[in-house]
């Protein structure tokens, strides 16, 4: 799956991004961010291998809060100058990326 790969994607931008963070960071943001990334993925994978649409539903719903939440993250990071404009925007462009295909994803189970 597409948004499986594109989510993994991100975790390791976050992952990446992270490692030049404060070190006083390590257990606030730092951690934050790489749980909120992971379960972004994870959630969706756990959700592939449910039986019924609306199991799988529901884990992308907890999937599409995870993402907003890593939203916020990454604009406070950037706000706290510990990111680039650059490493900014291409965070904030795979997790747009992700949010589009989640939505596609979503839309093609609720049918």
């Amino acid at each position: 799956m597409n948004v499986y790969i594109k989510a993994n994607d991100l975790v390791i931008g976050v992952y990446d991004i992270t490692k030049r963070f404060p070190k006083e960071e390590l257990f606030g943001l730092v951690s934050q961010m790489r749980r909120c990334a992971i379960s972004v993925v994870a959630n969706i994978a756990e959700g592939y291998g449910k039986n019924t649409k609306k199991d799988k539903l529901n884990f992308c719903y907890i999937s599409r809060g995870s993402l907003t939440e890593i939203e916020y993250y990454i604009d406070l990071s950037y706000q706290l100058k510990y990111i680039s404009k650059d490493q900014f925007f291409n965070l904030k462009g795979k997790r747009d990326e992700v949010g589009r295909l989640l939505f596609g994803y979503m839309r093609s189970l609720a049918k």
